[in-house]
């Protein structure tokens, strides 16, 4: 078994005294008790699995969650020097600031200012880091006009050409260490064609089928120097306009893609209630699926999160506290939309948009006999944010085409696996490194992604 594997039997749960330790930030004594439960024989390998997981959890969880309190009050304070203790406080109480217990002291998430900046306006104007309006406008008239042409002509196809590196940081170099290294490139789907991989350096890549699950260019190097590892390739992505306020689903629906996944896509009591409560009485599944959009995306609120690694059962924690991201918001609403036995899938990659590349995660799901349609409750919500409700409505059923799509399953292996555990154990939107030693995290390695074409194809 991979040990990325081991993350599958997190719903098994720890044994209480490891989980009262870990509740309390006693990381250190409940990873001393785990490594004595697993020199026993007479552990089952469910549970054993679990116990894995949950160490290499336990030893990532400081590192999101680093400031003190007095640190986090004076990170928003070198912004706003007159931001009080007890807007802090409020935040906080309110579920806008995460925080955990790190050896029993109160510990704020790494990215808690930077989720203010983007949800909060006033704090963002007394801060004075707002987008600038012009750059704001710019983007927000990029995807309307895109919009505005798909429903009037009924497609849009761009041409989008992108470059992705990835290095190692130098303080984790060592001459002649080995490196396995993963970078996503476009793969076939129903949105994107014609793909073309027009760099790989250094040369030697492999890259994957063009129908992998998660499809990278992988390289397998011994380095004398530290360098960086590079793509560059292109692809036409046609999005597809459905008016889905005229369509109706048949009431039989096929039995694909409604299975659950542990640990984060499952059915559990809380989901199947919560299922059955948003659709009641209603039969029509195009209507499901839409109740579920609009719960995740009227109710919930951005917020950056820690390192999905370190989350457990991320579609219940989403439905519990009422926050997330792009992928967290799509994880709910393909377990919701699975629980009431309609096919949905992950999508993720990029937002591929001239000026700015991002990780972004997505849904599609099928609905007879209209087919496959796509999802975006985190635009939906963007949407909310900005009083837009017809660009609300537009992402269920639809996309605009500023994307590139690499990943079509979640948590789905390499073509060349990695032998250690994976920066994301779920999903390939930025990049992978690993040593034959150890699986390097996020912070171990430098990113830069690249629009460098984006026109429109007629």
């Amino acid at each position: 078994m991979n040990i990325n594997d081991t993350l599958r039997y997190l719903n098994v749960g720890l044994p209480q005294d490891i989980l009262q330790h870990k509740m309390n930030g006693n990381f250190g004594e409940a990873i001393r008790l785990i490594e004595l439960r697993l020199q026993k024989d007479n552990v089952p390998n469910a549970l054993r699995c679990c116990l894995i997981a949950q160490r290499e959890i336990m030893r990532r969880l400081p590192s999101e969650y680093p400031y003190t309190r007095a640190e986090a009050l004076a990170r928003v304070r070198a912004d706003i020097p007159d931001f009080m203790e007890e807007e802090f406080d409020s935040l906080r109480d309110n579920g806008r600031i995460y925080w955990t217990f790190v050896n029993g002291e109160m510990r704020y998430f790494r990215r808690f200012y930077e989720t203010l900046l983007k949800t909060d306006k006033e704090i963002a104007r007394r801060a004075g880091g707002d987008m600038p309006d012009n750059e704001k406008n710019t983007r927000k008239g990029m995807l309307s006009e895109a919009i505005q042409i798909m429903k009037e002509k009924g497609s849009l196809t761009k041409r989008i050409r992108i470059r992705h590196t990835i290095r190692l940081k130098d303080e984790h170099f060592i001459p002649g260490m080995f490196l396995r290294v993963h970078l996503p490139v476009a793969a076939e789907c129903d949105q994107q064609s014609d793909i073309q991989i027009e760099k790989v350096w250094p040369e030697g890549g492999s890259v994957a089928p063009a129908d992998a699950p998660q499809r990278a260019v992988c390289w397998e190097e011994t380095l004398d120097e530290n360098h960086e590892f590079v793509v560059e390739y292109s692809y036409l992505h046609k999005a597809v306009y459905h008016d889905t306020s005229l369509m109706k689903g048949d009431t039989e629906q096929p039995d694909f893609d409604t299975e659950e996944i542990a640990p984060h896509i499952t059915f559990t009591p809380y989901i199947r209630e919560l299922a059955d409560t948003l659709t009641e009485g209603v039969n029509d599944p195009m209507e499901k699926a839409r109740r579920f959009y609009d719960f995740i995306t009227l109710n919930t609120r951005y917020s950056f999160q820690p390192e999905y690694f370190v989350l457990e059962n991320i579609s219940e924690g989403c439905a519990r506290n009422f926050t997330g991201d792009c992928g967290v918001f799509a994880l709910l609403l393909i377990t919701l939309m699975r629980c009431a036995g309609i096919p949905a899938q992950w999508q993720s990659g990029n937002c591929a948009e001239p000026g700015d590349v991002g990780s972004h995660d997505w849904v599609r799901f099928y609905v007879a006999p209209h087919g496959w349609l796509f999802a975006d409750p985190s635009f939906g919500g963007g949407a909310v944010r900005r009083n837009n409700e017809e660009e609300r409505k537009f992402y269920f059923g639809n996309l605009d085409p500023y994307r590139m799509v690499a990943n079509r399953a979640f948590q789905a292996p390499f073509t060349i696996d990695k032998q250690h555990w994976r920066a994301d154990p779920y999903d390939n939107q930025s990049g992978e490194m690993e040593s034959a030693d150890r699986g390097f995290r996020s912070d171990d390695f430098i990113v830069t992604k690249e629009a460098l074409e984006c026109v429109t194809v007629e």
